[in-house]
């Protein structure tokens, strides 16, 4: 009998919509800095939803992607020390070997640009409409100093700058 009546609420309670939280650190070549906020990730019917609740970065459009390792610590590259390093290059499971926009035929990490206020304050959502919440574990998320033009061309990966901020996604 119990179990009836729970699964009646269950129905009743509509679907369950999950989300993940991404505490968000900023990256220095010694190591993760101080805390900058989160992203809360949810799945909709059109893709993941990612939610900054963000503040203390440069005014601007970001670069921004779903990385391949679940790891913020810094990481040696041809001779010099790379913040955030270790989440390794973007997601790419399909070796598209190609950076493009989060719609079209390259990486599946491409994200859409973050925009950040005057204020420093990143709130603006945006979708990511080829990626499942399953997509994202073991992974990390990393925000880069300069926009994105979702091209290779002219300066590989967009051309965005150094990584500024990173977060570990585990489950």
């Amino acid at each position: 009998m119990n179990r009836c009546i729970v699964f009646l609420l269950v129905l009743l309670a509509g679907p369950v919509i999950a989300e993940v939280t991404v505490p968000m650190h900023a990256v220095k070549t010694d190591g993760a800095g101080e805390s900058l906020g989160q992203i809360s990730v949810s799945e909709s019917k059109y893709g993941l939803v990612f939610s900054p609740s963000l503040k203390g970065l440069s005014p601007g459009l970001h670069g921004f992607h779903l990385h391949q390792n679940p790891s913020c610590d810094p990481k040696p590259k041809q001779g010099k020390i790379v913040p955030a390093g270790g989440a390794g290059g973007h997601y790419d499971p399909a070796s598209a070997n190609l950076h493009d926009t989060p719609w079209g035929a390259g990486h599946i990490g491409d994200l859409p640009a973050l925009f950040v206020g005057a204020d420093g304050v990143a709130q603006h959502p945006v979708l990511a409409p080829r990626l499942k919440l399953s997509d994202l574990k073991a992974k990390a998320l990393v925000i880069h100093a300069g926009g994105d033009n979702y091209s290779d061309k002219p300066a590989a990966l967009g051309g965005g700058g150094a990584r500024v901020a990173c977060g570990m996604i585990s489950q």
